[in-house]
């Protein structure tokens, strides 16, 4: 069976876009104005000098070719803090060293196994090209830095340690560093790279994942923001870690969720905007909103707003 790659998409300007989405805004339909909402309040990000703007995600968007739009995201200087999920860097990294294909959700899964593949959504990652890549790769790379005397490594200094190791033009991790964008991950256990770095810490139990140092980084980001945005793609400890930090200072002045999960069961995930004012995570006069739409098809036609409306802003 031939399989299709899965192609990263790009981020390119597009007045036609902007016309769309400002169209979309005008007729007031259902998510389509709230897409048109979220295009504007980042937007407003952007043009505000004295934000930092917070980008959060969970790791399967890395998994398809919204991946392309995040790095050029982080490539055009449209983000200054990334926090997202373990699962971001295995993808990132398994995607630098080998490919990912298009499925279906509705394969047999025990035939996907068979054939040596994971099914992530309608995504096909190969089994050799995530784990035990993973590990040839890591391991060594672990070795290497116990050798020069890195025994003890924040999430921020692991992800630009990974954006070293890749070196990947393709890769967010690559690029983060390039940019000097640091990349928290608050639960760096839960994934393959996390998997990684226990089995190392059973060779050398000195080693160390230091999250207290993220956790100092993300205070003093805060605190020395005049004010501060965020784009939420998703939920989870991503999204919450973003706007946990974010309520020490008073809230956030933008913030605006992209997620597909409902309220009704009190997730985080489903919480709303509104429900993080009552927390004094976002500011009650913020400029947010809450869109229901799943990512891949909103953040392309969002990223490719706000940067279009930046380069037109740029051009005057």
């Amino acid at each position: 069976m031939k399989l299709e790659k899965v192609v990263d998409m790009r981020l390119r300007p597009s007045t036609q876009v902007v016309r769309l989405v400002d169209e979309m805004h005008a007729a007031g339909g259902f998510m389509a104005k709230d897409l048109a909402e979220v295009a504007r309040i980042y937007s407003d990000m952007l043009s505000d000098a004295s934000c930092t703007r917070f980008l959060s995600f969970p790791a399967a968007p890395m998994a398809t070719g919204l991946r392309g739009v995040v790095v050029d995201m982080v490539k055009e200087g449209m983000v200054d803090v990334i926090i997202t999920t373990c699962g971001t860097l295995d993808h990132d990294l398994a995607r630098s060293w080998g490919a990912y294909y298009q499925g279906s959700f509705n394969l047999d899964d025990a035939k996907v196994q068979r054939m040596g593949y994971h099914r992530l959504g309608n995504i096909l990652v190969p089994l050799d090209d995530y784990g035990p890549t993973i590990e040839r790769k890591l391991q060594p790379w672990l070795d290497r830095l116990y050798a020069e005397g890195k025994t003890s490594l924040s999430t921020e200094e692991l992800s630009s340690e990974l954006g070293k190791l890749v070196n990947n033009k393709c890769s967010l991790l690559y690029w983060a560093r390039e940019k000097k964008v640091p990349i928290f991950v608050p639960g760096p256990m839960d994934g393959a790279v996390g998997s990684q770095i226990w089995l190392f810490a059973n060779k050398r139990s000195d080693f160390r994942v230091d999250i207290i140092k993220d956790e100092k980084r993300l205070s003093d980001i805060v605190f020395e923001s005049k004010k501060t945005g965020a784009l939420v793609i998703g939920g989870g400890i991503s999204k919450h870690h973003t706007i946990w930090w974010n309520m020490f200072k008073g809230g956030l002045d933008y913030a605006a969720y992209v997620t597909t999960a409902v309220e009704y069961d009190g997730s985080l995930s489903g919480a709303q905007v509104r429900e993080a004012i009552s927390w004094g995570k976002v500011k009650e006069k913020a400029k947010q909103t809450t869109l229901y739409s799943e990512a891949t098809i909103a953040l392309p036609l969002i990223a490719t707003y706000a940067f279009t409306r930046k380069g037109q802003r740029q051009a005057v």
